[in-house]
């Protein structure tokens, strides 16, 4: 995804989620969006330890794009259990608005002028934080980015979502078991130039081609320009054109949300399976009457743990944020690519079971 085409996706996913919380949901980097904004090599500092003990007592600023935001009070909840485990102390300050990127920077100021050891910051813009954060990182402490990135020099590492690939791929999946692996299936996308959109589209074409699908065909491409009554007018389209169609993958919170709609009012309702990203906040009704049996995001309480465990090992000195170097967070080792990036791994899959345990 580039820095355009993730404006869209963020304008779009706010304009049908409550607060601003959406935006953030897929407003930030993933893994493989680090490599088109990379204005410099991801900023590791001295040698990995890997078998360096986890300090104590430390100090870890959380910095949303937003406070209040249920989305963030998510990710940053599981942060703070996360340092809690780890024996260290958890602090949030953030903006108000997800726009106030000056704020932004004056609580990386207020951060760095309080000492503490570590920061996790969401950030608004890539580039605008970054004179702050690398005074932050010049007076030792250590700047870890989540849900959404900064120039890579700017930062010791960035704990990534999901991954394009991931993404893509796990949709088909979840799509072709619901189907029994046969059937006509449509994607529903937003914009047709939409970078992200189609990257993840071109893995789900790729995954397509795997024999295990050889009873499943795509049938069309649509497009709803992550515009909700496109979307829903979409939708009655695609079926009306493929009577016969078993399921569609909407890769947008916006597309999703208008395809349950339509087919939670149609004769289609539990006979066209649907599938994609989308927000449980949004989804949740459409689990609950039956028309959506399963969907994907990440969970951003796994994110924020992540981040928090990723702090305390960089200033642990356990790593440095060097490609290739690994550590162990909770039950799961990760091992930091290219940029300094880490991948939280696939997405998590909302259905009846555990959509309840979700707010965002």
């Amino acid at each position: 995804m580039r820095k355009s085409s993730l404006r869209r996706a963020c304008a779009a996913l706010a304009a049908v989620s409550s607060l601003a919380l959406a935006a953030t949901a897929c407003g930030g980097t993933t893994k493989n969006d680090v490599k088109n904004e990379s204005t410099g090599s991801a900023a590791p500092a001295g040698k990995a330890d890997p078998g360096a003990a986890l300090k104590k007592g430390l100090t870890v600023g959380f910095l949303p794009k937003q406070v209040n935001n249920p989305y963030f009070t998510s990710a940053d909840k599981g942060g703070e259990q996360a340092l809690t485990e780890l024996g260290s102390k958890y602090k949030e300050v953030g903006p108000s608005s997800a726009t106030d990127t000056a704020g932004q920077v004056s609580y990386v100021n207020t951060l760095t002028q309080q000492q503490v050891n570590a920061m996790a910051v969401s950030a608004q813009d890539p580039g605008a934080l970054c004179t702050a954060l690398k005074q932050a990182m010049k007076n030792g402490i250590k700047v870890v980015t989540y849900d959404s990135d900064t120039n890579p020099g700017c930062r010791n590492a960035f704990v990534s979502q999901a991954g394009a690939e991931d993404l893509g791929r796990t949709e088909v999946q979840l799509l072709a078991e619901q189907i029994g692996y046969k059937g006509e299936i449509a994607i529903l996308s937003a914009a047709q130039t939409a970078t992200n959109q189609n990257t993840w589209i071109g893995y789900m074409e790729d995954e397509l081609k795997d024999p295990k699908y050889k009873n499943v065909k795509l049938v069309k491409i649509a497009y709803g320009n992550d515009d909700a009554q496109q979307s829903f007018q979409q939708t009655q389209g695609l079926l009306q054109e493929h009577p016969n169609l078993k399921g569609i993958i909407s890769p947008t919170t916006v597309g999703i949300k208008a395809a349950a709609q339509y087919l939670s009012g149609s004769k289609y309702k539990g006979k066209v399976k649907l599938t994609g990203l989308g927000t449980p906040n949004d989804m949740r009704k459409y689990i609950k009457n039956g028309t959506v049996d399963a969907f994907e995001l990440w969970d951003p309480a796994k994110l924020g743990d992540l981040a928090a465990r990723t702090a305390v090992a960089l200033v642990s000195g356990q790593i440095t944020g060097k490609e290739g170097e690994t550590f162990k967070a909770g039950s799961t080792t990760y091992t930091i690519g290219k940029d300094g990036v880490i991948s939280l791994g696939k997405p998590t899959v909302f259905d009846s079971k555990n959509i309840d345990q979700f707010n965002f």
